[in-house]
């Protein structure tokens, strides 16, 4: 089963912590997207393996927009 990660808000990618093959615990910040001149850190909501990061630093991103795949 997959878990998407989505964007909670419109913004701008600051850091992404895990590439593609990493193993991730639930809770674990996984990237921190910038919005509103804050950092918003983005946690993993489930144990798996990171399948697929769709964005990358300086990257726009809108509300509910798919930012990567835990399986």
């Amino acid at each position: 089963m997959s878990t998407e990660i989505l964007a909670p808000m419109p913004g701008t990618i600051f850091q992404v912590n895990v590439k593609e093959g990493d193993d991730v615990v639930e809770g674990q910040e996984l990237l921190v997207l910038e919005a509103m001149k804050m950092e918003n850190p983005i946690v993993s909501t489930a144990d798996g393996k990171v399948k697929q990061i769709d964005v990358k630093v300086e990257d726009k991103v809108a509300t509910k927009q798919l930012l990567l795949v835990i399986e």
